[in-house]
């Protein structure tokens, strides 16, 4: 038995856990301490440590395999460990190689070396499936120097009022629409400056690792001058086919023959291709294939986030992956949807009350519901309060 430093404490057997009879005039020669007794669980509930169940651990998604998942890597050590990035990094540098795009050089004295890194896309159809990996070696264009890496920067795009109005002219009469896309488009411009670059990582050369560098003869994915190299390279061949630049958009290209009349726009490496007879565009397909290394998509479907589908009555575009992408993007995807979003004639007031959490958030979201208006102009006065 134990016994107790207190006459009120009573004292329990240990075995049936009850009071034992205690001689009042007993004393003890010694002082003994007594030791709480453990709580006991009467209630009847069951849980996993009475049943000796360990809870399951959980893993961190950045720790699982890269193909476990359908998304894009951050760095090269991670894309390193999947079978198709490590693909898509070799037939980018062999592109690369095959393009001449440098010579490996000794490190130059007092020269500025520009960096480079691996970016990684995936290529999506216009159903959201995945249509190839995309690796990609750019510079890192923001330690070059103004003045000696680079000089004029600016290239234009088509705008979107005219890919409107070509979608309109190709539905009213019928036209063929056709896509061609340019692979790795900025390899086609000349690289007039001279501009020395860091070997890729995972691909450095044997035989001189550290000691050389790529100098570079052909533009590059992340070069300040990059866009206008290879936007001036594609339209000053463009003439030579009797194509001639639009006075209202440079990216828009007209060919005019008796045959009839062929359209080209052109937004940085992606090309729409429309006409008056079917049979006028594989010859201008042919040449510009010949000239750059194009892969014709066939039949236009996707520019741009535009998804674009064919009816017996015309053409209806739409941007409902688009909006599926940048609801998920702002975890808004659950939101009920709203038939009017904006009173009108209703001008918004600034407020003068607590700012934004997140305003950088906030401007990107504008910006995209911007776009969003190139199939939705019921939106714009909204977006533009």
């Amino acid at each position: 038995c134990v016994l107790s430093t207190s006459q009120d404490m009573p004292v329990l057997d240990s075995a049936t856990q009850s009071p034992l009879p205690v001689d009042p005039d007993f004393q003890p020669e010694t002082l003994c301490v007594v030791l709480p007794l453990p709580a006991v669980n009467l209630h009847p509930m069951t849980t996993r440590s009475k049943n000796g169940i360990s809870k399951r651990k959980a893993y961190s998604a950045s720790v699982q395999p890269v193909d476990s998942f359908q998304v894009e890597p951050s760095s090269f050590k991670v894309a390193s460990t999947s079978l198709a990035w490590r693909s898509a990094m070799r037939e980018e540098i062999e592109a690369l190689h095959a393009q001449g795009t440098w010579d490996l050089v000794p490190i130059p004295p007092h020269k500025n070396l520009v960096g480079c890194k691996w970016v990684y896309r995936i290529k999506k159809n216009a159903d959201g499936s995945i249509a190839r990996h995309k690796a990609r070696l750019v510079a890192k264009g923001f330690s070059q120097e103004e003045g000696i890496d680079y000089s004029e920067t600016f290239s234009p795009v088509v705008k979107p009022t005219t890919v409107r109005l070509v979608l309109a002219l190709a539905a009213q009469f019928n036209w063929p629409l056709r896509q061609l896309d340019v692979k790795n488009a900025f390899l086609h411009g000349i690289l007039q400056e001279e501009v020395y670059m860091t070997q890729p990582q995972g691909f450095e050369s044997k035989l001189h690792p550290s000691d050389f560098v790529c100098r570079l003869r052909k533009s590059l994915y992340g070069l300040k001058q990059a866009p206008r190299a290879w936007n001036e390279r594609f339209t000053s061949f463009l003439p030579s086919l009797g194509f001639q630049a639009s006075l209202a958009d440079p990216s828009l290209f007209v060919q005019q023959s008796s045959l009839g009349t062929v359209i080209l726009l052109l937004y940085v490496d992606d090309i729409i291709l429309t006409g008056s007879h079917s049979s006028l565009l594989p010859s201008v397909i042919a040449a510009l294939t010949q000239e750059f290394d194009m892969k014709d998509l066939g039949q236009l479907n996707y520019f741009l986030g535009l998804q674009i589908s064919y009816q017996s009555t015309g053409l209806f575009v739409s941007q409902t992956k688009y909006i599926k992408e940048l609801l998920d993007k702002v975890d808004l995807q659950d939101s009920k949807p709203c038939a009017t979003p904006c009173l009108p004639y209703h001008r918004l007031l600034k407020d003068d009350g607590k700012p934004y959490s997140h305003p950088k958030q906030y401007r990107s979201i504008v910006g995209a519901l911007q776009y969003l208006t190139f199939t939705r102009p019921d939106i714009a006065f909204s977006v533009n309060q």
